[in-house]
């Protein structure tokens, strides 16, 4: 077997042996250190002094196996049943014949309760310090989703209950069920993978996280980091619904919405038809009766209207406008005439006094104008001088005289 493709022609290959002696080397410098892990398989031979243990990552699908002492085993955990939490003081050893890697445990503890709630509020407070409880950043769910994705054990208690109690609120709903494990060693790594496929899929509106009860221990895969995490990643909004109203996983601090039994969970995520038909047939009722009385009010103020003497009898009104032209029209016929007659009597004295102040008023009492050939009126006997031809104006006539003396 040759080493890998990039090398080029010049660089001999290792040999297999070599490189498994170099991952022992390597794998031997790392010392004793302690490894935090959940049993998920437990091996004792009878008359066997030697005790397998599979040690399992509560958040990933990746196990190593620990060996030790049976008397290590039962003085540090001698109660100690597959799905506990575990912490293990251990040497990696890698195995270069079968190139395995394996843990050789001088002590074992059992990781107990107290010590758990602990590990969680302390994870509790570093996520909350991250912004993953965040009340701002929550979700509500549409009222009334196309599709609800559903996480739960197979056949489960909680699956029924979310199931019968969403179908009995709305008939119609319809739901994309993943089975997986809710709890044990293997329930993180799948619930995470449920959760990628309900999120991708488009026609999920909202996705159910549902458990039923269980002890501390039953519920811990729900407080895992690495759950919390991706239920924070989740486009679509969460609800979860894990175990008692009593019980609070992290996830449920995570969720756009905690449910507190999967009972809850369907009656959060579906409206109840019965409900919304009372609803609907309320707002009916008090829309009609609401047009109702806008109708009377509009017709009691129609009859007020009708009523009134303007349209009991209209004629009223012209009749009253035509009295008033009428009354109009004969004062200003008085006031015309008024002003007629006197004006006619000022143009008659006016008159009057023209004619007496006329030239022909002079002429009719026998006086006469003489005027000279050019028009010019005579007024001194010097303006002439003797042979002049005069005009003699008359009160009937005129005449053409000759000057013919002084």
């Amino acid at each position: 077997m040759g080493g890998g493709t990039g090398a080029s022609s010049s660089e001999e290959p290792w040999p297999v042996r070599v490189v498994s002696q170099k991952i022992g080397a390597w794998v031997a410098r790392l010392g004793w250190v302690w490894v935090d892990g959940q049993v998920a398989q437990i091996s004792r031979r009878p008359g066997a002094s030697t005790v397998f243990l599979t040690l399992r990552d509560p958040s990933a699908e990746l196990s190593l196996t620990v060996t030790t002492n049976r008397d290590v085993l039962d003085s540090g955990a001698p109660e100690l049943r597959e799905g506990a939490r575990i912490v293990v003081h251990a040497k990696p050893e890698f195995y270069a014949a079968r190139g395995t890697l394996s843990l050789r445990a001088d002590e074992i503890r059992q990781v107990g309760l107290g010590e758990l709630l602990a590990r969680l509020e302390k994870l509790k407070k570093l996520l909350a310090a991250e912004g993953l409880f965040d009340r701002a950043r929550k979700r509500r769910p549409p009222f009334l989703p196309q599709r609800v994705g559903l996480i739960t054990g197979r056949a489960s208690a909680a699956e029924r209950d979310v199931l019968t109690n969403a179908r009995r609120r709305w008939p119609a709903v319809e739901f994309r069920t993943v089975n997986v494990a809710v709890q044990g060693s293997g329930a993180v790594p799948q619930i995470i993978d449920a959760l990628k496929v309900l999120d991708s899929d488009p026609s999920i509106d909202v996705i159910i996280l549902a458990r039923g009860g269980g002890g501390i221990e039953d519920l811990l895969p729900f407080s895992d980091e690495a759950l919390c995490r991706a239920v924070f990643a989740c486009r679509t909004p969460v609800v979860s619904a894990i175990g008692h109203e009593t019980d609070a996983p992290l996830v449920d601090y995570v969720a756009d919405v905690r449910a507190s039994t999967p009972t809850d969970a369907a009656k959060r995520v579906v409206p109840d038809l019965a409900e919304e038909i009372r609803l609907i047939n309320q707002a009916r009722h008090r829309l009609h009766r609401a047009v109702h009385n806008l109708v009377d009010r509009e017709t009691h103020r129609i009859d007020a209207l009708r009523s009134r003497p303007v349209l009991a009898r209209p004629q009223v009104m012209v009749e009253q406008r035509a009295a008033d032209l009428a009354a109009l029209r004969q004062r200003a016929e008085r006031n015309l005439r008024h002003r007629l007659a006197a004006a006619d009597d000022d143009l008659r004295h006016t008159l009057a006094r023209l004619r007496a102040l006329s030239p022909a008023a002079t002429l009719d009492r026998g006086y006469a104008i003489v005027q000279r050939a050019d028009g010019h009126v005579v007024r001194a006997a010097d303006e002439v001088a003797k042979g002049d031809a005069l005009r003699v104006r008359l009160a009937d006539g005129d005449l053409a005289v000759t000057v013919t003396g002084s």
